[in-house]
């Protein structure tokens, strides 16, 4: 709630608080002496004993600017005591200019090189230090007002040399040999007038180093910041706004874990944590509640034990000028606590005012990763030190306008945090702790009949205790109106627009280009799901090798051979589905997708293609489905094996019919009823010139030829087409499916057909590259004047359904999924899971299907020769070291293949492998049957003049998409598991997507 007090406290107070806690060491700084000009003749003095060495404290994080006279040995001191690059020059960088480090005349461009690099040094956490003479206030004040532009602090380092030892290092240096004495004499002079008027400036620390004796022995300590606590790596339990509530305090402590301390009078002045835990309060310990006092005693006995940390809240602040004898207005609270002190005695309430002051704004822990305050506070706060920073941690910020309880308007930070670490705060009370873009309020308003609510780090999970009673009433009702809230941006067109280099753990930084990104953010802005439930992309997946073996592009042979090259003994083999990729999103229950995901009630999670698309427009439809998965989920007992209480798997939805039957009525289908109206026709008039004696044997048989290739392309894509659901035959023509829900190969996802084909350099290539799911078929290069009527077409294609209609499937007949593997759970990542544990998982959900459907009389899914939703993956390992093995392999994938199947996908066992120069190794390469590609380049492919120019394939672009796709999927899944906020994961996915349109060979 609002705290009056806060315009009475301002950067004067503050400054003197920081003062306080960071000069608790006595400042090293001699009494002013008087300025004693020596005559020019007159020699140097005799050095006297050697000096005691002098440490000079400067924080990790400050502006340090050296003052003194040209000659006074500012460049060789700070070459001693800091690195080059912490170092800027005035000399320096008045020659980046001029060519000259001495002209004059090149000063003022000198000193805004200058004064441009110490900023952006500054603003990215660099220690600073400027070697220039500095002597004058005016250059001085344009530091100070840096430092604190960027919330460092300003520290002068003094070098007062006297005047002929100055004079005689410049005469010893060629470039400064000529240089007039009065220069250094007027140095000298406005050093004096400056000494005792430093600190007034604003320096915060002044070292003031008196004779080469003294400069020579000083050395430079570099002093951790108060809120730098990152060596603490916790574990924590942060706890949130407690406003006098000891007992539900105790209570909480209590679930946490901690065994309490009590004095003699039984009162709590301890708790600790058997498993070494620490305690860290977000501040308000005081006022509105029962037992301010009690609060305060067990809170300082947890601190001053090293058993718990602390950060003021407004309502400490308040207090501790209370207990100064400041004048404060008894508000919000504070008069109830006033009461309570006064029953205490005298040496408590001084006790609680050393408390109060000396308390630290915000606390950075667990190596940055974790940030503690009590109003919150964005990244570009975090480790800084200044009044603003303190003042922001103390009371957040406002919008300037007030609601209807004449209440002040918090201005919603959290919605625009984009930082790494986590800012766990409290503050501003709000029914439940909810998390939003890596930030967490934690004051779930105990004292106004709420809740105390913890977090338990880094396990990220929250523990809260109900209020025994409301100890006193709001001035509002408690909302969502915390910067946390649930109902904020989530998104920002900044997180994906331009350029971008998105960090991952298995591959480093990868590029987006800007083009790519805006490709991608058509997709995802006008089709894609909702981003909240789509946390993975798919990545697109290279071929084997080209194949040397007669009549085939693809074999085996390759894939087992480019494994073994890179050291991966053990492949699995698995079945390539015939259909399009897809991810689902299973929960538990409606209740979980609201909480986990934060999406609207009633949803029940996500079935969408490798675009981000959903597959149905009908919720019905994908709330069948998911429903189902769920049951099997149940049955096999996976959800309290794993742990979880969602899955997100990646599968294969077939046919390929039910989401590509505008491409393929359109493109496949038209040149089979093209070539199926042609054909007769050719070869009755060539057969009967024959019989007159004719010589047209070598047209005829080539035409022949040509027909039975024709009919093998025509075959090759009804295999990929069967009916669904229970619509009548009759069915209403279906619209046109865009180009982009294709299979695989058809790879420019992000942007739409039009857009894509204008990438490729020839008619072979010119195939929309967006693509949904397995290989981008490719039909031929039929002229329109070749092509037969739709209705031709339609006759080759099962009658469409409502299904394809995108209007709901009335039954699942017909629909299979086929789950290959379960990417994350709740929590953790299972990519890294060896394939072969992966399948036996899915083989346990498809199992259990029989069960379910037994049970609930549900509709069986599947075909007529395989009853249930759910299809299994077909495998075999093979040992590329052993020729049996690959020799079985090879078998296997011809059968596979001779049955109609589309191929195989060939991946190491173990997940994540790396070849022995650290490159990670393909996660699995595809081999396509000879029949299955007759689709992706013609039906006439396997003639030997096409194979030949086939078979001069590019694949490293292919190879290295599929690479750094696979690593941005893999960055997701961890930062999902990590509990990221959703902007994070997002950054990834939308990557995957981006680098979908980089043009490739939409064949391979």
């Amino acid at each position: 709630m609002t705290d009056d007090g806060r315009t009475e406290y301002g950067d004067e107070d503050l400054h003197a608080h920081e003062d306080r806690q960071r000069d608790r060491t006595q400042r090293e700084r001699g009494p002013e002496p008087e300025p004693q000009p020596q005559p020019r003749s007159e020699p140097a003095p005799e050095p006297g004993p050697e000096p005691a060495r002098r440490t000079l404290a400067v924080p990790d994080l400050s502006l340090v600017v050296l003052v003194g006279a040209t000659g006074s040995g500012k460049s060789t001191f700070a070459a001693r005591h800091f690195r080059p690059t912490e170092i800027l020059s005035s000399d320096v960088c008045r020659g980046l200019v001029s060519d000259d480090e001495n002209d004059q005349s090149a000063t003022g461009d000198g000193f805004e090189v200058l004064h441009f690099i110490a900023a952006k040094r500054l603003a990215a956490g660099r220690l600073t230090v400027v070697d220039a003479t500095n002597v004058q206030s005016e250059a001085r004040a344009q530091l100070v007002r840096l430092a604190r532009e960027h919330d460092v602090l300003p520290v002068a380092i003094v070098l007062d040399v006297p005047e002929q030892v100055c004079a005689a290092r410049n005469a010893a240096r060629a470039d400064r040999a000529g240089l007039p004495r009065r220069v250094i004499q007027r140095h000298q002079r406005e050093l004096r007038r400056s000494l005792r008027h430093l600190e007034r400036e604003g320096f915060r620390k002044v070292h003031l180093l008196r004779g080469p004796e003294e400069v020579a022995s000083a050395e430079v300590v570099r002093e951790r910041r108060f809120n730098d606590l990152r060596h603490l790596t916790g574990p924590f339990d942060i706890i949130g706004d407690i406003h006098g509530c000891r007992s539900e305090l105790e209570t909480l402590l209590g679930r946490l874990g901690y065994a309490l301390v009590r004095d003699g009078h039984g009162r709590a002045v301890d708790a600790a944590h058997p498993g070494g835990r620490t305690a860290v309060f977000v501040g308000d310990l005081v006022d509105r509640g029962p037992d301010s006092p009690g609060v305060l005693r067990l809170v300082m006995g947890m601190v001053g034990a090293g058993h718990a940390l602390c950060v003021p809240g407004n309502h400490e602040n308040k207090l501790g000028r209370y207990l100064k004898g400041r004048k404060v207005r008894h508000t919000h609270g504070l008069a109830e606590t006033v009461e309570q002190l006064e029953k205490e005695d005298a040496a408590f309430r001084t006790e609680v005012g050393e408390f109060v002051d000396g308390l630290v704004g915000h606390y950075v822990l667990d190596g940055g990763s974790l940030v503690v305050c009590h109003a919150g506070l964005p990244e570009k706060y975090h480790g800084r030190t200044s009044g603003r920073v303190r003042s922001f941690a103390l009371y957040g910020d406002t919008t300037g306008e007030t609601d209807e309880f004449g209440l002040p308007v918090r201005y919603p930070w959290a919605e625009d945090y984009r930082g790494r670490a986590a800012v766990v705060y409290g503050h501003t009370p709000t029914p439940r702790a909810n998390w939003l873009n890596n930030t967490l309020c934690l004051d779930t308003g105990c004292v106004f009949g709420g809740a105390m609510t913890a977090l338990r780090w880094p396990e990220r999970e929250l523990m809260d205790v109900p209020a025994e009673r409301v100890w006193y009433e709001p001035t509002k009702p408690l909302a969502t109106e915390a910067p946390g809230g649930a109902d904020g941006r989530p998104l920002d067109l900044n997180d994906v627009a331009g350029r971008r280099i998105v960090e991952t753990r298995y591959m480093g930084r990868l590029a987006v280009k800007e083009e790519n990104a805006a490709a991608a953010l058509e997709v995802m802005s006008r089709f894609a799901i909702d981003p909240r439930l789509l946390p993975y992309l798919p990545p697109t997946m290279a071929p084997c090798a080209t194949s040397a073996v007669d009549g085939y592009v693809e074999h085996p042979a390759e894939a087992f051979a480019g494994y073994r090259a890179d050291g991966v003994r053990e492949v699995v083999c698995e079945e390539k589905h015939m259909g399009s990729r897809a991810v689902v999103l299973v929960c538990r229950d409606e209740t979980v997708a609201e909480e986990s995901f934060g999406v609207p009630k009633g949803v029940p999670g996500a079935l969408y293609t490798r675009t981000g698309r959903p597959f149905f427009d009908d919720p019905e439809t994908t709330g069948r489905i998911l429903r189902r998965v769920r049951d099997c989920v149940e049955e096999a007992g996976l959800w309290a094996e794993l742990e979880t209480d969602w899955l997100l798997l990646d599968a294969e939805l077939m046919p390929w019919s039910l989401k590509a039957t505008g491409l393929l009525r359109k493109q496949y289908a038209a040149v089979g009823a093209a070539s199926g109206a042609a054909f007769p026709g050719v070869l009755g008039a060539l057969e009967a010139a024959a019989a007159r004696g004719v010589e047209v044997s070598a047209l005829l048989a080539r035409q022949q030829d040509r027909a039975v290739d024709a009919a093998a392309f025509t075959t090759a894509y009804r295999r990929y087409c069967w009916r669904v659901g229970a619509e009548p035959a009759d069915a209403a023509e279906v619209p046109d499916v865009d180009a982009a829900e294709v299979p695989d190969t058809a790879h420019t996802r992000a942007s739409d057909a039009d857009t894509a084909h204008t990438r490729a350099s020839d008619a072979d290539t010119a195939h929309a590259r967006a693509s949904d799911a397995g290989d981008a078929p490719r039909a031929g290069r039929a002229s329109p004047a070749d092509q037969a009527p739709h209705a031709a077409a339609d006759r080759l294609l099962p009658a469409p359904t409502a299904s394809e209609r995108f209007a709901g499937l009335g039954a699942l007949d017909g629909v299979r999924l086929a789950p290959f593997q379960i990417l994350a759970v709740q929590g953790r990542s299972l990519a890294g899971l060896p394939h072969t544990d992966q399948l036996t998982l899915i083989d346990r959900l498809i199992a259990a299907e029989g069960v379910v459907t037994a049970r609930d009389g549900a509709a069986p899914g599947g075909t007529p020769q395989r009853p249930g939703l759910l299809a299994a993956t077909r495998r075999i390992i093979v040992d590329t070291e052993d020729e049996s093995s690959v020799a079985a392999g090879t078998a296997w994938w011809l059968r596979l293949t001779a049955d109609g199947g589309e191929g195989m996908v060939v991946k190491p066992v173990q997940a994540l492998i790396r070849q022995g120069d650290g490159r990670l190794v393909q996660p699995g390469v595809k081999c396509r049957g000879r029949e299955y590609l007759r689709i992706v380049y013609g039906p006439e492919y396997t003639r030997p003049e096409n194979l030949a120019r086939l078979r001069i394939r590019q694949l490293g672009h292919k190879r290295s998409l599929a690479l750094r796709e696979y690593a941005l999927g893999l960055e997701a899944l961890d930062r999902l598991a990590d509990g990221e906020p959703l902007w994070r994961v997002h950054e990834a996915v939308f990557a995957v997507l981006a680098l979908e349109s980089e043009p490739v060979d939409p064949r391979l």
